[in-house]
């Protein structure tokens, strides 16, 4: 992070805080997670004590004083430096928090922040189902209120989180003849009677996330458990778009960084070619592009200027040169250091490919791009 404005120096303790977590809490234990396909309980736990699950969140309710977006650039940053992919993390953070800071009720944060800040629960995001994805007006998770409860049925996968969970954000049908218009957003403990979690879910990479289904059989939600106002969840979930864009982009720009950095360590003393230090060196050139983009990206969210085109463009430029850096990157490696178990290019490589999905594919930013030009 490098052109946001003058960096204090308590942002930089911070960093190195992070940093010396991560390396002695974090890296001893990563191999673990990535054989249970999730972060330890402890690793919350430590998260917490060093402020990162209160970032952006007032004091009152357990935050990090003084924090805001640029402090988790800095917890992005150095987990990508080390070649760890700990995304939960940012869902945590930077995607589920901000539904609770903008639309919950005072009793709803008075119970759920502190505990979340704590590290003694853990947040997910439960959109996608097993037939829609990013089309959620085809959702078929219908919550049908009866007295003072919502009575929910239906299935979510690909939720990260899914497994370790304490409460989920639920995106709902609360009236299924309205399509987009009748989406509602739910706050559900997972001790609730008729939530289910189902498999942890193998994937392409990304080997130490928690990604699973939950499903919900005449679960009881108490209506107090409303997010915001009834069949408004999809302004809501539209409305953090641009920063959860930004997030990836800042999680892909910050990989894309790390991986030259790793390349000129293994060639380093190799006597590399003329062909190496050129591939690199366009390497190094794209990685300084997409940093001014970031930073722009950035300085424009903390100023909330930042549209949504704007955090389109950033998602779209960074998450391609992640594809591309990592590519080249990996074919200067020695094939049986760079595919190896444990290899960090290999894992790096691997992981950064659902980058160009999530949070809206590169085509839909593409789509993005151009309306904001006008077209």
């Amino acid at each position: 992070m490098t052109a946001t404005g003058e960096i204090s120096l308590s942002l930089d303790d911070f960093r190195t805080s992070v940093r010396n977590f991560l390396t002695s809490q974090v890296v001893p234990e990563y191999s673990e997670w990535q054989r249970t396909g999730k972060p330890s309980r402890e690793f919350w736990q430590g998260a917490a004590a060093l402020g990162v699950l209160g970032i952006g969140v007032p004091e009152e309710f357990g935050g990090l004083r003084g924090s805001d977006f640029r402090h988790s650039v800095v917890v992005t940053e150095e987990i990508q430096k080390l070649g760890l992919a700990i995304g939960g993390l940012r869902v945590h953070t930077d995607i589920c928090m901000p539904y609770l800071l903008h639309y919950a009720t005072d009793a709803q944060k008075k119970h759920w922040l502190p505990l979340l800040c704590s590290g003694r629960a853990v947040v997910a995001l439960g959109l996608s189902e097993p037939g829609a994805g990013s089309d959620l007006k085809a959702m078929a998770t219908r919550a049908e209120r009866r007295g003072d409860h919502y009575i929910v049925n239906g299935a979510k996968t690909f939720i990260s989180n899914g497994a370790a969970a304490d409460l989920v954000l639920l995106a709902v049908k609360t009236d299924p003849a309205a399509g987009r218009r009748g989406i509602s957003l739910l706050l559900v403990d997972t001790t609730t009677a008729g939530f289910t979690r189902g498999r942890k879910l193998d994937k392409l990479g990304l080997h130490a996330q928690d990604l699973a289904e939950i499903s919900f059989t005449d679960m009881a939600v108490p209506v107090a458990n409303l997010l915001g106002e009834e069949n408004e969840g999809f302004a809501y979930l539209t409305s953090n778009l641009a920063q959860e864009r930004l997030s990836i982009a800042v999680n892909s720009q910050a990989a894309a960084a790390a991986a030259p950095d790793w390349t000129v360590e293994e060639v380093r003393g190799t006597e590399p070619g003329q062909e190496v230090k050129f591939v690199l060196a366009q390497c190094a050139t794209e990685v300084a592009a997409g940093q001014a983009l970031v930073d722009q990206a950035l300085r424009r969210l903390i100023a909330d200027r930042l549209s949504g085109a704007d955090a389109a463009a950033a998602k779209l430029y960074c998450t391609e040169l992640q594809g591309r850096v990592l590519d080249r990157c990996v074919n200067l490696w020695n094939p049986a250091t760079a595919l190896g178990a444990g290899s960090r290019i290999g894992n790096a490589f691997l992981d950064g490919r659902v980058s160009r999905i999530y949070g809206g594919s590169s085509e839909i930013m593409k789509v993005i791009v151009a309306q904001g030009l006008g077209l």
